[in-house]
């Protein structure tokens, strides 16, 4: 196996793990901030005020985007397969 094929390989993984959890973490992030400037402008420094919307957001769009995600990881799985076959 030689280095450029390691090298792709592992930029088609970096790849996958940004479209898979890109969605996630940038809805968490904005419904974070959002919450974050709320308290800051009212004063209320619950800590489960973060926690709850952040979790239903990550439910609400593991729903929407599982399907894709799974499908994308399935597509990365069959890749690695295949260059396996190829290489040995």
């Amino acid at each position: 196996m030689s280095i450029s094929l390691v090298m792709e390989i592992m930029q088609a993984a970096a790849g996958v793990a940004i479209k898979v959890g890109g969605p996630i973490l940038a809805s968490s992030l904005i419904i974070g901030l959002t919450i974050a400037i709320f308290q800051a402008a009212t004063q209320i420094h619950e800590q489960t005020l973060t926690f709850v919307p952040k979790l239903f957001l990550t439910a609400i769009i593991l729903v929407l985007l599982g399907n894709w995600m799974l499908e994308t990881l399935s597509d990365f799985t069959y890749y690695i397969f295949d260059l396996m076959l190829r290489v040995y």
